[in-house]
């Protein structure tokens, strides 16, 4: 396929694109290893994610930790 082609399809389309890429990995991993357990490994995926983001914007691990986890994990 002409590049300028998939460059264009990716400019008008690439919220479309990702949507059905998603839900199908979705769909294949509900298939494969049931709801909840894809549930918890998308929720792994997104604390990952939230954590990785902010370690790239600078902050102290132990300030993300310290809002993630509950007081007093910290001895």
């Amino acid at each position: 396929m002409n590049s300028k082609l998939l460059e264009e399809i990716w400019q008008y389309h690439s919220g479309k694109l990702l949507g059905v890429f998603f839900g199908f990995l979705f769909g294949i991993l509900v298939i494969t290893f049931g709801f909840f357990r894809t549930l918890f490994v998308v929720l792994c995926i997104i604390a990952g994610y939230v954590v990785g983001k902010r370690i790239d914007q600078k902050e102290d691990i132990m300030e993300i930790l310290d809002k993630l986890l509950p007081p007093g994990y910290n001895r």
